[in-house]
Order: structure tokens, then sequence, then C-alpha cells
């Protein structure tokens, strides 16, 4: 979990994609909380990213207080998308909840 510099960062909530360099991007989820109501959009932005071709997403999740099993699963997809394209994704930064969460559904070493 490296806070140097890295790639641009994608807002979630304006699903707007600015890789810094080519085939890595970054992304912020804005809000509080990931939850059936904000999943869509960050599974919306997800997308996006491996539709660009993006080969290495870092997903800052600082600013997530809580991340319930819609939020996982989203992670989860991109995750398996990721790696059939030869792609990664990366969650840093997670709340105790959330790596509680990942820890607990044997996730964590996957995504973090």
């Amino acid at each position: 979990m490296n806070r140097g510099p890295g790639p641009r960062r994608h807002d979630s909530s304006a699903a707007e994609h600015l890789p810094a360099r080519p085939g890595r991007a970054g992304i912020d989820h804005s809000a509080g909380e990931i939850d059936p109501a904000t999943a869509p959009q960050l599974r919306a932005v997800l997308e996006r990213c491996a539709h660009d071709g993006i080969t290495t997403i870092d997903v800052d999740l600082t600013t997530v207080d809580r991340c319930d099993s819609s939020g996982l699963r989203v992670f989860l997809d991109a995750s398996r998308h990721a790696a059939e394209t030869h792609a990664s994704l990366r969650l840093h930064y997670p709340s105790p909840q959330t790596a509680r969460l990942l820890a607990d559904m044997g996730s964590d070493l996957l995504l973090l």
C-alpha cells in the first residue's frame, strides 16, 4: 500500500477516466459507503477501465467507511475480469470494517 506519486484518479461519482500513464488508472470512491445504491456506479467505472484497456487498477478506499456484500461482489467481478485479461485490480487503504469483510470472506489476499 504505497502512498507515493501514482496514477491519476477516477472519481466514481463522475465515472471519468483519467489515466496518468497508459494502462494504469486510480479510482477514488467519493461516497462514504459502497452499498446497493452506490455499487452500480462503482461497477460502471471499473467496467470503463476494462473497456479502455487499463491493465492496473488501484482503488483508493480512504474515504469509504463501509462496504457491504454488493460492493464486494463488484470488486470480485472486476478482479476476475481483470485476471482474465492479464490485468490487475487492487484495493488500498480499506476501513477496518471493509478489511474485516474482505478477511471474513477470504478475499483479502486476492484484493489487497
